[in-house]
Parts: structure tokens; sequence; C-alpha cells
């Protein structure tokens, strides 16, 4: 056991309890225990198997080879359609990890065998960006915001293209927009650090909130 995922787990504003049931599961299958990406992750031999995380709504256990997985309880949940690996098993209370474990033990075994069979998830090449028409109609007044725009990673590019599109009136996605230009500009993503200061480094963790105006 790793004393970093016991603290990860006192130090939890919710589902303690639930992470603590989900871990001594995933422990009795004899896996590594490490914390990655801030929460409790076991690994085969090196290889990510599943990760322990927390939501508002629910606490879940991440098969990162999910995809692959024989859902025959039909309890795998993929969370976004962006995500081509990964499927959740969700609970929203320990009962249910209690009524499931027998279920989980025998997705954490399959996923085990996955690994050690070398087996790969066939990843769909992502499609090209399709563009607001709010944003082409700014591109072609603003050649240098485009230029900036392509500049950017597929993946920095697509988080701007579903901030503006979740915008249901044109008024407000072209609001979005024109306040995203000065970091587009600048090179950064939607939710990349602009001060300096962030310790997640590129992403923003709020640090500008205590930058002091002179």
């Amino acid at each position: 056991m790793n004393p970093q995922v016991d603290q990860f787990i006192i130090k939890a504003k919710q589902w303690q309890k639930e992470f603590d049931a989900l871990r001594e599961i995933v422990l009795e299958c004899k896996l590594e225990e490490t914390i990655k990406w801030k929460h409790p992750c076991y690994m085969l031999e090196g290889a990510n198997i599943v990760l322990i995380h927390g939501f508002k709504q629910y606490c879940a256990l991440l098969f990162f080879k999910g995809a692959l997985i024989t859902d025959t309880k039909r309890v795998l949940i993929q969370q976004t359609e962006q995500v081509q690996s990964a499927r959740q098993i969700r609970f929203s209370n320990l009962q249910e990890i209690s009524k499931q474990k027998a279920t989980i033990k025998a997705y954490i075994k399959q996923a085990i065998e996955l690994e050690k069979s070398g087996a790969k998830v066939i990843l769909k090449k992502a499609e090209p960006n399709k563009l607001p028409e709010e944003l082409t109609s700014i591109f072609k007044k603003n050649s240098p915001l485009k230029k900036a725009f392509e500049a950017l990673t597929p993946g920095r590019q697509r988080a701007y293209i579903l901030f503006f599109e979740s915008a249901k009136q044109t008024a407000t996605r072209t609001t979005r927009i024109e306040k995203s230009i000065p970091k587009i500009l600048c090179g950064k993503g939607l939710n990349d650090c602009t001060c300096g200061l962030s310790k997640r480094m590129p992403n923003c963790d709020g640090s500008h909130k205590f930058v002091k105006n002179k």
C-alpha cells in the first residue's frame, strides 16, 4: 500500500469510504499502487491498468483500455465521444460498490490479461476541426488571428472550438471569440497559464488571482 494514496483518501472531501472500498478491491488483484494525475493509479509492470477518481455526482474506476473489455454486464461508460480508449464504472454510493464487487474484480482481471497479451486500442484519426461561422467570419477580417489559431496544437484548437460552439446564441459565440483573441495571438490554449505563476504549467491553476496590481 502506497502512503501517498493514504493521504489522498484522508484529504478527500467526498467519497472517502467509496475510495477505500475500491482500493481494497483493486489491491486484491495484485496491482502496483501509485499516484498519477493526483489520483490513485494501479499498474502492471509499469503499464496503467485502472485509476480511481471522483466527481461531484459519482466516483469511478477508470480502465485505461476499457474499450477492449468485453462488457457483459453493461456497466462501462464512455465519458465523452472524444475518449477512445478509457471507460469508467461509476458508483454513487458504497452499496453499489459492494453489490458489484465480483464484476469489478472480473473486469480488472480481464484488463490485466489484455495488458499481458499486448492488446492495443486502435485509435481513430481525429476529424478536421470544423470552425464556427462566427470564427470564420472574424478570420476573414483578421488574418494574423487566423494564422495564430492555425499554429495552435489540434487539441488547443478543438478546446476553443468546443468552448465557442457551446454558446447557443451567435452573439455569445462572437463575444467568446473576441475575448479569446489575446490568448490566441499569444499562442495560448483556452486553459493555459498567462501569468507565469502556475504550478501546473502550461495549465492555469488560478495563480493569476493573486497577482497584485501595481
